[in-house]
């Protein structure tokens, strides 16, 4: 499902222009963006948790070069989904 069918799909459920909703589901999406930037995670009950994962320092290799490189630290964005949500996709049968 891409993002212009969710908006087409609240849209029709809500009777609300896709303008609005299109406007809405933007603001949501980049509200969890600055949050996580930020270093804050966003936690949304029933759904799931959007985590920001510390990745230490650690020693890669080039194997084309046949050297050996550092990848500093970093953040990395991560979800974890609420158990009502893996549960209610682990249940559903096609």
């Amino acid at each position: 499902m891409t993002k212009a069918e969710i908006v087409a799909e609240i849209a029709s459920k809500t009777n609300i222009e896709k303008v609005a909703v299109q406007q809405t589901v933007e603001s949501f999406m980049d509200a969890i963006k600055k949050a996580m930037a930020d270093g804050e995670n966003v936690y949304l009950r029933g759904f799931g948790s959007f985590v920001v994962k510390q990745r230490a320092e650690k020693t890669g290799r080039n194997i084309s070069k046949n050297t050996t490189i550092i990848i500093p630290a970093h953040n990395i964005p991560s979800f974890k989904p609420a158990k009502v949500f893996v549960s209610e996709v682990k249940n559903k049968v096609k």
